[in-house]
């Protein structure tokens, strides 16, 4: 059971609204490495997992990823209020507002909207803890890309905020891979799958 404290992970107080970099921003709401995958990705994985330090690991993560996507909509959000027609038009945003208005969707920054596909539930600790470190630097990626698209302070600290949490998030699954390779037959840990194949 979960308890939602009714404030962000971090603040997010944007000033200037900039429809273009809401446009970019929002793949990591929807987007192929986003925080909406990440939530479920983790979140779906944990069940399978060999032991109660890993599936709380997971669903550490998988917690934190929700409050990522509220952060992420916040920064949405603030970044698109009040917007005049021609900042839409003038910002790129007018495709989005054609189907969206303003409201919160997730999608890449390309426009393709959110699919299961972005994500995998293999029910294998290795691939799947191997899955999740990959997943935490492509997210890592794409907010260092986006560091590099803005000077706004407001939007940077969040942003910043968010890409050492993906940092944190890679550590600890290495932690929890060493934990479960640690727990096999040395010999024959990629010979079977240990949530599934019994000796």
């Amino acid at each position: 059971m979960w308890q939602y404290e009714k404030k962000l992970q971090y603040p997010v107080n944007i000033k200037e609204p900039n429809p273009a970099l809401a446009k970019v921003i929002i793949s990591q709401l929807g987007g192929p490495d986003g925080e909406l995958g990440a939530s479920l990705r983790y979140l779906n994985q944990r069940y399978a997992a060999p032991c109660r330090e890993v599936q709380a690991m997971l669903t550490d993560v998988g917690t934190e990823e929700l409050a990522h996507m509220e952060m992420i909509s916040a920064i949405l959000y603030q970044l698109t209020r009040g917007l005049s027609m021609k900042e839409i038009k003038e910002g790129g945003f007018d495709t989005y507002f054609v189907d969206h208005t303003t409201g919160i969707y997730p999608v890449a920054a390309s426009g393709v909207p959110f699919s299961a596909d972005y994500f995998q539930s293999k029910g294998d600790p290795i691939a799947d803890l191997n899955e999740d470190l990959a997943a935490e630097q492509k997210a890592r990626v794409t907010y260092d890309n986006i560091l590099r698209l803005t000077d706004d302070p407001d939007v940077r600290d969040p942003i910043k905020f968010l890409r050492e949490r993906e940092i944190v998030h890679y550590q600890r699954f290495g932690e929890s891979l060493r934990l479960v390779t640690d727990m096999l037959d040395s010999k024959n840990f990629y010979a079977f799958n240990p949530s599934f194949d019994k000796k």
